[in-house]
């Protein structure tokens, strides 16, 4: 029995089923912006959490800022068999639920060390994702337990120039871990549709830098723009394979987490409404391709062609100053996906999508408040054929939905 490079190499694509931003990325690093659908992130100050999205804000605040965030995403993320292989029902490959439910926490810490300078801590995440198929899943080569889990590290330095200008720098320790299974699903060979083909999971610490911006038109409008650098990550670990009858071996896979950058306008219209926007890119061009090596002479490494292409994501949203204690929020945004239609698979079932959102603030007392967010997230039916190692190709309708639901305390001292 023959198991090609080609096919180890195709278990290691990634799945976006539970990050719903572009590919694997993750907007969710607070919950008091998921109520304008992160409309503003570069340019609003309302918590500590602008050490994530821009750091040169943390000069705006005069307290000490502690926030703890917690969101929730709920997937609804299926997949409907459109042809199979001579002898497979085509219905065996429909799957209501490929991702499963997860909560993305977030904290973060920032404190003025004079009248210029201000310093922040974060732990959050960037970039994430799990999809969960049952082991004897038909379309096995191609599909099954993929998870990737990052954390991000972020100590933060601003600097006030003038009033109106202020920039920020940050030092960002990226800590990933991978798990790839996949299975030989049904074929004409006399083994298990369960039997395990590849078994890949690893480690890595990677770095990289993020620079904000912020400048004060006026007392009723800020602008502000950020910048991540990208960030290698090699993740070094095991690999078996129980169909090619190989025990544990060293192996590693190399990606690179892209670069983004965000520019954001927020504007007071008025004592209570208040505008924002954000563009946001992605520089997926980056993840062209997966590579390899794995201990199995003389096939010493692999490669696949994944080609992203860099995405945007366009954000518009308000909030309204209710009374003292109430501050409404809402927003839409369109975020885009930047996987190209000749490389869709079950692996990579992402897609263009909308957010429809609104949360708010409430104010406990002059130190504390709390914000809650919700967003509806609608994304595009895609109709795709892929093809296995041994040439079988299956059909596919997937769709992809979520439910983000979030919550955060903040408290100044």
């Amino acid at each position: 029995m023959k198991f090609s490079k080609t096919l180890i190499a195709a278990s290691l694509a990634f799945v976006s089923a539970d990050s719903f931003a572009a590919a694997f990325q993750l907007s969710e690093q607070n919950a008091s912006g998921l109520g304008r659908a992160y409309a503003g992130e570069a340019s609003i100050a309302d918590d500590a959490s602008v050490v994530a999205r821009n750091p040169a804000l943390m000069t705006l605040f005069k307290d000490k800022q502690l926030s703890v965030a917690a969101i929730g995403v709920i997937p609804d993320v299926s997949l409907e068999g459109e042809s199979a292989p001579t002898g497979i029902d085509e219905s065996s490959l429909d799957d209501d639920s490929i991702a499963p439910s997860a909560v993305v926490p977030a904290a973060y810490f920032t404190m003025p060390y004079n009248d210029k300078v201000s310093l922040g801590f974060g732990a959050f995440s960037n970039f994430g994702l799990s999809t969960d198929f049952e082991d004897d899943y038909s379309a096995g080569q191609i599909a099954g337990n993929t998870e990737i889990f990052t954390v991000n590290l972020n100590a933060s330095v601003a600097y006030k120039v003038t009033e109106k200008f202020s920039y920020g720098i940050g030092l960002n320790v990226v800590y990933a871990e991978a798990e790839i299974v996949r299975h030989l699903g049904v074929t004409p060979l006399p083994y298990p549709a369960e039997t395990e083909v590849v078994n890949l999971e690893g480690d890595d610490t990677g770095y990289g830098l993020n620079v904000g911006l912020m400048y004060q038109l006026d007392e009723n409008s800020r602008f502000g723009f950020n910048y991540r650098t990208e960030t290698d990550i090699t993740f070094e670990g095991t690999y078996s394979s129980t169909a090619r009858g190989i025990a544990e071996r060293s192996g590693s896979v190399e990606i690179t987490l892209p670069a983004i950058a965000e520019f954001s306008g927020s504007h007071q219209l008025d004592e209570k409404l208040g505008l924002h926007y954000s563009v946001l890119w992605t520089g997926w061009s980056s993840f062209d391709k997966l590579e390899a090596d794995v201990n199995l002479p003389p096939e010493q490494g692999f490669e696949k062609t994944e080609d992203f292409s860099d995405s945007f994501r366009y954000s518009i949203g308000t909030d309204y100053q209710l009374n003292e204690s109430l501050l409404l929020r809402a927003g839409v945004a369109f975020d885009e996906s930047p996987v190209s239609k000749n490389h869709l698979s079950i692996s990579i079932p992402d897609t263009d999508r909308f957010w429809f959102s609104f949360g708010g603030n409430y104010t406990i007392d002059q130190n504390s408040n709390v914000d809650l967010g919700v967003s509806i997230i609608r994304g595009k039916t895609q109709n795709f054929t892929e093809t296995d190692d041994s040439g079988s190709e299956w059909g596919f309708e997937s769709k992809g939905h979520a439910v983000l639901v979030g919550a955060q305390y903040n408290y100044k001292f």
